[in-house]
């Protein structure tokens, strides 16, 4: 059997053991392990790989920008940023058909600017926005609909972890990457806004209704949230004035987030042990998800098979545009059964030296950034994909009383919006790259 045959043949014997429930890092690690042995005839190659490798990696500068991240997320939960982020955006929209969902998702939006975590920011949002989506008469399947989808905004709108491991995985410019999230993150955030106005309009039954509030409490509940504006402007703009690098803005913008939790009093010394700790145990999850994953794709390496997917694109001459929508179609698959840091260390390899090797009219900077954009956005996507989106049942857990059946229904129009947009951003590669080359 030839290495190229190998590898095919690994990625059903991966999705075997994800399904018989081995965590996707063990699992990556364990075929990726026994496929280089099996390539190169020796265990030694990959042993010698065991000793550096995760030294390698972990001690990696670059990569030291997702604990703080994290630390900046949890720092933000303990601060009741999202709390106001909620009121603020409820006071100046709740009064609208749909318009306390409309605010859980800018409220999503605005929090995921300054945790860069999907799933976080789906279960801090979910406290805050839930019982309030209740109160107001939302139906179950709106409410956790409106919610899952709004928690997708966390990785989108940056800082993204997401989009820090696709620079790293291709060597690109973080600060650049982040830029071209921006328009799309915006467009997300609008789309969902806009399938709610006409979610509630075709089943009015779904959303009650709030009196206005105040002119005063409007503009109250708005000068509540300047730290968070004050915190993302600090952190992003100082990335792209270049004051500082990503790695040293996340720093800045986790110390930043813990003091105003700390000035909020949300962050005592129980506080800040518990965000440590879950910070430390998100980190190690990723960390080991990144080690596995670079021990597989040194099997595909040995076994050529990038090299090969490319050369065998290249040969039958296929049309680009086709050839890229059939990757976006796989995240799509991926996203059913896999959550989004697994789909993008997996694939990544195998998927990018293809595009690159295509002619889109585009220098191969660009087409990088398009790229990832479009990927994070599908990756998105499966966050609230049945049957495995992990948005919807963190959502859902959080829901007693709503199936999730109902949750997968409240979903499906947001998954239409999101697939708008996808077909926008592939149409209209200058969406994404607008303001880069503006900034840039």
């Amino acid at each position: 059997m030839s290495g190229v045959e190998l590898a095919l043949l690994s990625f059903p014997v991966l999705m075997a053991l994800i399904f018989l429930r081995v965590p996707i890092g063990l699992a990556m690690l364990t075929v990726g392990f026994f496929g280089v042995w099996l390539v190169t005839g020796s265990e030694r190659p990959i042993l010698a790989q065991l000793k550096t490798t995760p030294f390698d990696t972990f001690s990696s500068y670059s990569l030291s920008i997702v604990p703080l991240f994290l630390l900046m997320g949890q720092f933000a939960t303990r601060g009741g940023m999202s709390r106001a982020l909620f009121r603020a955006a409820e006071a100046w929209l709740g009064h609208r058909k749909g318009g306390v969902a409309m605010a859980a998702v800018g409220a999503c939006g605005a929090f995921g600017a300054i945790c860069g975590s999907s799933l976080a920011t789906a279960a801090t949002m979910g406290q805050t926005a839930l019982p309030e989506l209740r109160r107001a008469g939302y139906s179950g399947a709106l409410t956790t609909g409106c919610l899952a989808a709004g928690g997708t905004l966390g990785i989108l709108i940056p800082p993204s972890v997401i989009l820090v491991i696709y620079a790293i995985l291709t060597e690109q410019n973080i600060a650049k990457l982040f830029v071209a999230a921006f328009i799309p993150g915006a467009l997300a955030a609008l789309g969902y806004m806009a399938t709610i106005a006409i979610y509630v309009r075709v089943r009015p039954d779904a959303a009650g209704s709030r009196p206005p509030s105040p002119a005063g409490a409007r503009w109250r509940a708005l000068l509540e949230i300047w730290p968070v504006l004050a915190i993302f402007l600090i952190v992003i703009g100082g990335i792209y004035a270049g004051w500082f690098t990503p790695t040293e803005g996340a720093a800045v913008g986790a110390a930043g987030t813990g003091i105003v939790a700390w000035l909020n009093g949300g962050l005592g010394w129980t506080g800040l042990r518990d965000a440590l700790l879950a910070t430390a145990v998100s980190t190690g999850m990723i960390f080991f998800i990144i080690l596995g994953a670079a021990v597989f794709n040194s099997f595909l390496a040995f076994a050529q098979l990038p090299q090969e997917a490319a050369r065998l694109v290249g040969e039958l001459g296929l049309n680009p545009w086709l050839v890229l929508t059939l990757i976006l179609i796989c995240y799509l698959l991926f996203g059913c059964i896999m959550d989004s840091l697994s789909m993008i260390l997996l694939t990544i390899p195998i998927f990018f030296p293809i595009v690159m090797a295509l002619d889109f009219g585009m220098s191969a900077e660009a087409t990088a950034l398009w790229f990832g954009i479009l990927v994070l956005i599908v990756v998105e996507v499966g966050l609230i994909t049945p049957p495995v989106g992990m948005n919807l049942f963190v959502i859902n857990s959080m829901a007693p009383g709503v199936s999730i059946g109902e949750t997968y229904r409240g979903a499906l129009p947001f998954i239409a919006s999101d697939m708008v947009r996808v077909v926008l951003l592939t149409a209209f590669p200058g969406i994404a790259l607008l303001l880069v080359e503006l900034l840039f």
